[in-house]
């Protein structure tokens, strides 16, 4: 497929996923725009990208960029781990997914010329809490926080389709990146001799290199024939006590100290629910698809991180 000049809009493209998605699409040939609250502050961006700005709420100032655009990923939202789940943290997370997917929405009804396909993000908690369960994108979604989020965020951007749109949906789990995300955090323990599992450590964590996260979807952009959810998980998940020995193994650590659920429950509240369990999710769709994982195996994707 010939990239050159086909042009990409990001949101959320300055985050962790965003940056990565972005060098690949800006090395393949795409002219890529990432839209910011605050394009000043978009520094470090590839040759071929650039930023606009966006208020995040409509399509006022940047939807003219939509017209003729080749496709558009929607990757906006506040971060959910930034801090305790307050009410007002609920709302603000949701509320900026919303938002975001009804500019997107606005923009794309408002183009002549619209874009092939759209990507729009979401997360594995989608799921809810599944035990042991080997959850493959058929599942019907849960019932906490999480997973309401998670419905409401995916319905956001669901009018392309009578538009003609290609619609994917990317259920993400834990990318794991050294530049982001929830890596660093989870290391800073091991760095102080004092990292090991958490609560029992028999949850099940959908993980992924962040290679394979930008790879997948870029993957799922250019395949004509995908449109729908995928989970973007390795095909190998672990329980949390394996992902805590490999992370030590990686950091040369030990990994013995664990974190007793009371104490994460005290800590974070609610929001110790989305460490404390988890869901066995599978890529299914993704692989039946013949995307080739680079990073399948827990131990060699935080190796390669990590060294």
């Amino acid at each position: 497929m010939d990239e050159v000049a086909k042009r990409v809009l990001i949101t959320g493209g300055t985050g962790l996923i965003g940056r990565a998605l972005m060098a690949g699409l800006a090395g393949g040939g795409c002219e890529v725009v990432v839209l910011s609250r605050s394009p000043e502050r978009a520094g470090g961006l590839p040759p071929g990208a650039r930023a606009e700005r966006w208020d995040a709420r409509t399509a006022q100032g940047w939807g003219a960029l939509v017209d003729g655009a080749w496709a558009m990923v929607n990757l906006a939202g506040e971060g959910i781990a930034a801090g305790r789940w307050t009410a007002e943290r609920k709302r603000r997370i949701r509320e900026s997914r919303l938002d975001a997917g009804r500019a997107v929405v606005e923009a794309i009804a408002a183009a002549r010329d619209r874009p092939a396909v759209l990507v729009q993000a979401s997360g594995v908690g989608y799921y809810g809490p599944c035990g042991d369960e080997e959850i493959t994108e058929e599942a019907r979604p849960g019932g906490d926080y999480l997973a309401r989020l998670a419905v409401e965020w995916e319905a956001a951007t669901a009018a392309v389709e009578a538009m003609g749109v290609r619609r994917v949906v990317v259920r993400t789990g834990i990318v794991l990146s050294a530049s982001g995300g929830a890596l660093p955090r989870m290391m800073l323990p091991y760095r102080l001799f004092a990292g090991g599992r958490l609560g029992g450590g028999r949850q099940w964590v959908p993980w992924i290199h962040i290679a394979d996260e930008a790879g997948a979807i870029r993957f799922l952009l250019e395949n004509e024939k995908a449109s729908g959810p995928f989970n973007l998980a390795s095909p190998q998940p672990v329980r949390n006590a394996e992902l805590a020995r490999f992370l030590g193994r990686a950091m040369g650590r030990p990994s013995v100290v664990p974190v007793p659920a009371r104490l994460l429950r005290l800590a974070l509240g609610e929001m110790s629910d989305m460490l404390l369990a988890g869901q066995k999710a599978v890529p299914g769709r993704l692989l039946q698809m013949g995307y080739a994982f680079r990073f399948a195996e827990a131990g060699a994707a935080l190796a390669d991180i990590l060294h």
